[in-house]
């Protein structure tokens, strides 16, 4: 264990970490940034609603980008799933391990963001229709590329429901697919849907093949060919580290923050989807800017940072 302890930790290299990465090592912060590899930033084949690139740009040049920008000024960056996360009380240090022994740090950044619950299919079949932009997870930002073209929402109750209406502002031809069983809506929504124009298909559903420009949803009630699918079937939250350290969690799973991205526990911070899951990369970046600007003044609080 080195026995000077990082400035600060950051665990995540998506969107959030990254931009906090950027900010943290040109206040002349020594930090460590520690990714899995799991990133979704990664995946996305192209956005198009992220502002500066109006060719677009694809995820994973983006993250490269952020990467090399942020090594430029003398961040660490490195590969690992951290484990365990604890504080010292008696040196109010915080402990990581990942595998290459442990590391000290004065605060930590969490931003390990969340993973998409993926619909039934063989995973190299999802990889491809993904990169082709057959398979979409958010309608907010890429549901401009499906103007006008036939659209599947895969997904039940109010969660579903809300995705399909969505995407009803973009395309008149959206249809609703259960992924299990039989679609299960409210009273309520089903007039929604009703009033909407969006045709519902009862489950089980699977997918089944893709084409260079279609998908094809296998369903109780037949062959479905669409040009996209949307998979509203949640995410999952990687909260396990702030509930090591006794952080607050919202009633959906996220990290509960205050406006400057402080957790519930002093030195312990968070941003990006572990906070709120809009799935933007802007309010990824916004977020990480606040919470490296907080680290650096909560540290400055402690010991003047001077040069």
């Amino acid at each position: 264990m080195d026995d000077k302890p990082l400035d600060c930790l950051v665990i995540g290299a998506g969107p959030a970490g990254l931009t906090a990465a950027i900010y943290l090592a040109r206040f002349h912060l020594d930090i460590l940034v520690v990714d899995s590899g799991k990133g979704r930033a990664a995946t996305i084949p192209c956005t198009h609603n992220h502002a500066g690139y109006p060719d677009g740009i694809s995820g994973k040049e983006l993250i490269g980008l952020m990467k090399e920008q942020a090594q430029r000024y003398g961040a660490k960056i490195i590969d690992g799933t951290v484990t365990r996360l604890q504080r010292h009380e008696d040196s109010e240090l915080f402990e990581a391990e990942w595998g290459s022994g442990p590391v000290l740090a004065r605060s930590v950044l969490l931003a390990t963001g969340v993973t998409n619950r993926r619909p039934p299919m063989d995973e190299a079949l999802h990889d491809d229709a993904l990169a082709r932009g057959l398979i979409r997870y958010c309608p907010i930002c890429d549901g401009y590329e499906v103007t006008d073209k036939k659209v599947g929402v895969l997904g039940s109750g109010h969660h579903g429901v809300s995705e399909a209406v969505f995407l009803r502002g973009y395309t008149a031809d959206v249809t609703l697919i259960a992924p299990d069983k039989a679609l299960k809506v409210s009273a309520v929504d089903r007039l929604v849907l009703e009033g909407a124009g969006i045709e519902t298909v009862d489950g089980p559903a699977e997918a089944v093949a893709i084409a260079v420009d279609s998908i094809t949803v296998d369903t109780a009630e037949g062959h479905y060919t669409f040009d996209s699918v949307y998979p509203a079937l949640g995410s999952d939250v990687h909260c396990q580290l702030a509930d090591m350290v006794g952080a607050r969690l919202n009633d959906d799973g996220c990290v509960g923050v205050d406006a400057h991205m402080r957790t519930s526990v002093e030195g312990v911070y968070a941003a990006g989807d572990l906070v709120i899951g809009l799935d933007q990369i802007s309010n990824a970046m916004g977020q990480g800017g606040i919470a490296a600007t907080t680290i650096r003044n909560d540290l400055a609080k402690d010991r003047p940072l001077l040069r």
